[in-house]
């Protein structure tokens, strides 16, 4: 399949042992990588996957000049997915058990995906979204990231209790973002400003070094902004303004796709480039077409943690072919690491699996394995009780979701039938490998007896640069007895 010689809810933990780096790089040159993730767009949210309302033009040529995941599997919401991609291990094992309580910040210690590519080389940047940690120590400048240009917590304007919080008073047009720890103001909307840093971050670094570009958009999720051009097309096909501001962020996503993929032809460096599309988890919006798939965003079911997958790189990969086999977020890192020739730290530790054998042939010898996903989003201190909570198990034909349904997931997509009954020793097997898994994750939950002392650490730094005094805290509500 190639052409040249190559080589957290919360989701997903492997039962397999995890793949080693290989001694050498596993394609005759080291890439460039490019790797975009957008938020709460889910499987159904592009034009090649049957959407009738919206048309994806440059996702859908990524879509035919890519190898492409069909069964590719996530978090069912954002900060469990990243952090199960800059880690090669599940949400839970790194400590981040929701996206907002301090529960959203990964652990420190834990070596990631840019430290990996780092030391094999690269130079590495990050451009929109991180959401992982706002505080100095969790923030992707001391996670691997040379250039570091992001919003704080997990959306634009966002402000939680606790460190958790975007810029004060942060717009989705003209945002304040922290660009190598220093706000900048930015002119117009949010998704077209992260994609021109990117950009010109690209062309900075191209012919003198090899990069890993992570561009990670706030769009669409929510609130539903989007430039009024973008919007006009979906009013007219008789949709509110929040879903035509919804499309019309993915719309505007697949532009700056079409622009991204323009300037690496003309920079000659897109045959030198492999870049990656993903989503974070299913859609946000309950309308939206959803592939015949059952649930969205937060649900354990494969609507909430099946998203696109697609790896393009020309002249090396074998456009327009699909791999059926389940594949996770959490293989990236050892994906990567292959690639590249790299060699992750404690990779004894990683959850994931190289994916190289099946970029390279559809078919090759692939052994089933067991991805594990919770909702997460307990309440404060209440982990050791919440084991069977929304949870659920999914092998390469089944998923088990709870302890009482089973879905046949070759045979019945949609998850119509539970079939439990008729296959009580494939839940049994399930059940034992999701206690065995629950248990070692447990005592790695590091976060949930932390304080939410805030003030938001955005906040602290903006006015801060800024000279400004903060605002006082807002008081606190005097609970009326019952």
């Amino acid at each position: 399949m190639l052409k040249t010689v190559i080589c957290s809810l919360a989701v997903l933990v492997l039962l397999a042992g995890p793949s080693t780096a290989a001694d050498k790089p596993a394609f005759d040159t080291l890439p460039n990588i490019i790797f975009i993730i957008t938020d709460d767009q889910g499987y159904g949210d592009v034009g090649c996957h049957g959407n009738p309302m919206l048309k994806t033009p440059n996702l859908d040529r990524l879509h035919r000049e890519s190898v492409r995941f069909t069964r590719f599997q996530v978090s069912p919401t954002c900060a469990p997915t990243r952090s199960a991609l800059m880690s090669g291990r599940h949400e839970f094992y790194v400590g981040v058990t929701h996206t907002i309580h301090e529960r959203e910040r990964m652990a420190l210690g834990v070596p990631t995906l840019p430290e990996m590519l780092r030391r094999a080389g690269y130079t590495t940047g990050i451009f929109g979204k991180w959401h992982l940690g706002d505080q100095d120590p969790h923030r992707p400048d001391r996670r691997g990231f040379d250039e570091v240009y992001i919003h704080g917590a997990g959306g634009i304007g966002q402000s939680y209790s606790g460190t958790c919080g975007d810029a004060p008073g942060n717009k989705y047009f003209d945002p304040w973002v922290l660009h190598n720890n220093k706000f900048v103001k930015t002119d117009g909307f949010c998704t077209d400003v992260f994609f021109a840093q990117a950009l010109a971050w690209i062309e900075s670094q191209k012919g003198n070094k090899r990069f890993f570009a992570y561009i990670t958009t706030n769009a669409p999720h929510g609130p539903l902004i989007a430039p009024e051009e973008y919007k006009k097309a979906f009013i007219a096909q008789g949709l509110s303004d929040g879903q035509a501001a919804y499309y019309g962020m993915i719309k505007n996503i697949d532009d700056n796709v079409g622009r991204l993929l323009a300037k690496l032809a003309q920079w000659k460096i897109d045959r030198d480039t492999l870049l990656v599309f993903i989503t974070d988890n299913g859609s946000a919006a309950g309308w939206s077409f959803n592939a015949g798939m059952k649930g969205k965003k937060g649900s354990v079911d494969e609507g909430g943690t099946r998203v696109p997958c697609f790896f393009r790189w020309p002249g090396v990969l074998e456009p327009g072919t699909d791999v059926d086999r389940i594949a996770a977020h959490l293989d990236m890192l050892p994906t990567f690491a292959e690639i590249v020739g790299g060699e992750p730290e404690e990779k004894e530790k990683l959850h994931g699996r190289s994916l190289v054998p099946l970029l390279r042939d559809p078919d090759a010898e692939w052994q089933d394995r067991h991805l594990f996903s919770h909702r997460g989003r307990w309440g404060k201190g209440q982990a050791a009780g919440a084991k069977y909570g929304p949870f659920a198990v999914r092998s390469q034909q089944w998923r088990m979701v709870g302890r009482e349904q089973l879905y046949d997931m070759e045979n019945d997509p949609g998850q119509k039938t539970n079939v439990i009954g008729k296959n009580a020793d494939v839940a049994a097997a399930m059940l034992a490998a999701y206690d065995r898994w629950w248990e070692g994750a447990l005592p790695l939950m590091v976060n949930e007896d932390a304080p939410e002392e805030g003030p938001n650490t955005f906040h602290v730094m903006f006015y801060k640069q800024f000279g400004k005094t903060p605002p006082p805290p807002k008081k606190k509500r005097a609970k009326k007895p019952k």
